[in-house]
């Protein structure tokens, strides 16, 4: 309390024991899988393998490249964004070991005819190395070719300069450059019997880089998938992205297919029960698995029940695969197979938005989808629902739609995924809104403004549809008093607040009773 010594008006500053507390976000997806290359955006990190948040296709593009052969995680991170996603991170999981061959690339004339004058290797394989010719302006009356100066570029720097080289003479490129660069060979290539000052003439300035071999595939195992926190790589590597909600690993099926085309479905366990296992130690986030492809409903039932065996409220499994445009095929392969889960994110994501977390993201329409794998009659999902295997079914003018809204859980408290989903939100926000209570004085004034802030957040979302309930009381309760907040716990340090919430759950089974109602005589 501040001290008065002299006669005069004060005024004081008395802050509010009720706090205001915005909902943590829920639609931010995570991708693990493979990319066309690294990000080269984070020195620190070389190799590319710490999340990285994109919000656009096009930013994912710039750092990760586009769509590419042998990887999946591009397909699944268009289709996101596609149907409504708007924040991701991406995870890149190594499945290449660079060629060890030096990078090389033949500099092209003006003139086609007068074929590729100048080869340039790199000194280190794989060297990520660049080159800026430029022609220098010379006396137009002057005799002889005009000279060109090259400039070696590696990581956006120009770590060597050769100024005023010609082909042949004293400033000739290939005895300049081969005598003093440490990066670059060079190497004159005659294509004609033109001479070499038409050659030089000829040249034509850019920017070029370096061509690197192609590299070599390297098997992927479950470990690399699961990655370390510590490394900042993998599905643990997500640790450090506090407010990932939704986890995604469409790559799968590339890692999992053995060269005999069959799949490795003890790796699709092992890496499936790695993601479950993250977002059980991460309670504010889901995983979106994918079923194995290649299997009918029968099939899938008994992977689900006998191989698999997963229970957890933190996981869904859609099925069948989908079918998309196949933005690198030709005329024979237009459509390509993929995984539902970065399409699933996205519907996530837009249910989010338009409707709310608590609003079960079924009975919508998947965009970008052509078909899907194979069509699953209600009775199949009769055998499938019960079990959390949520299917995706076309519906013919109604669309393909997400016709599932079940976890993989047995506790049929959690059965649903947007009850599972409200409350990860819910927990997020009073664990960030609330930091301020820590360390204020344990008494009345404390339990009275905690009480205060959670019932006008609950309150709110009562109103907005997300809590079951004539009343507020029956919406949902918060209790903090002396009986949760006895001496021994004061004592020891704590402050004990009992919330206690109804969620809306979904009508599953919409059922219309209707019978015969006959006139009978008075």
């Amino acid at each position: 309390m501040p001290t008065y010594t002299a006669p005069g008006v004060y005024v004081e500053e008395v802050p509010s024991s009720q706090k205001v507390l915005a909902s943590a976000p829920t639609a931010v997806a995570a991708f693990v899988g493979f990319t066309e290359r690294a990000p080269l955006d984070d020195p620190n990190d070389p190799e590319g393998l710490a999340p990285r948040l994109v919000t656009s296709w096009n930013q994912f593009e710039q750092l990760f490249g586009g769509f590419v052969a042998g990887a999946v995680l591009p397909l699944s991170v268009f289709g996101y964004f596609q149907n409504g996603g708007s924040l991701a991170y991406i995870v890149r999981i190594p499945h290449s070991t660079p060629a060890g061959e030096p990078a090389q690339l033949a500099l092209p004339a003006a003139d086609r005819s007068l074929g590729r004058p100048l080869e340039i290797t790199s000194v280190e394989p794989d060297a990520n190395v660049s080159v800026v010719v430029e022609t220098q302006d010379t006396d137009p009356d002057a005799e002889g070719p005009a000279p060109f100066t090259l400039t070696v570029v590696i990581g956006g720097e120009a770590v060597e300069q050769y100024p005023d080289l010609t082909f042949g003479g004293p400033r000739d490129a290939a005895t300049v450059i081969n005598k003093t660069s440490t990066q670059i060979k060079v190497e004159l290539k005659l294509d004609t019997d033109a001479d070499v000052a038409s050659q030089l003439e000829l040249l034509k300035p850019g920017v070029y880089q370096l061509e690197k071999a192609a590299p070599v595939p390297a098997p992927v195992n479950g470990r690399k998938f699961a990655g370390s926190e510590a490394a900042r790589s993998g599905i643990n590597g997500l640790a450090i992205a506090e407010d990932v909600t939704m986890v995604i690993v469409p790559d799968l099926v590339t890692a999992a297919t053995k060269a005999d085309g069959t799949l490795d479905l003890n790796l699709w366990k092992a890496v499936q029960t790695a993601l479950i296992a993250h977002c059980e130690l991460h309670p504010n986030r889901m995983a979106i698995l994918d079923a194995p492809p290649g299997m009918g409903p029968q099939q899938i039932k008994e992977w689900r029940s006998d191989v698999a065996m997963y229970d957890s409220a933190f996981a869904s499994l859609y099925y069948p695969w989908i079918k998309v445009d196949n933005p690198i095929g030709s005329n024979g392969d237009a459509e390509v197979l993929i995984p539902p889960s970065g399409h699933v994110a996205g519907v996530w994501a837009r249910t989010d938005d338009t409707r709310g977390v608590w609003k079960a993201p079924a009975n919508d329409t998947i965009r970008g989808v052509l078909d899907v794998e194979r069509s699953i009659t209600q009775n199949e999902q009769s055998l499938l629902n019960p079990i959390g295997i949520n299917c995706i079914r076309p519906f013919g003018t109604r669309g393909i739609r997400i016709w599932g809204a079940r976890t993989l859980t047995s506790d049929t408290d959690w059965q649903y995924i947007n009850v599972r989903r409200l409350f990860n939100m819910v927990e997020s926000t009073i664990m960030s809104g609330t930091q301020w209570a820590v360390f204020e004085p344990n008494d009345v004034t404390l339990w009275e403004g905690v009480t205060r802030t959670l019932t006008g957040y609950l309150h709110g979302l009562w109103q907005s549809g997300a809590l079951f309930g004539a009343s507020a009381d029956q919406a949902y309760f918060v209790k903090c008093d002396a009986t949760t907040n006895p001496p021994e716990s004061i004592d020891a340090g704590k402050l004990v607040v009992e919330v206690g919430l109804a969620p809306v759950k979904p009508a599953e089974f919409v059922i219309f009773r209707i019978s015969q109602n006959k006139q009978s005589a008075n």
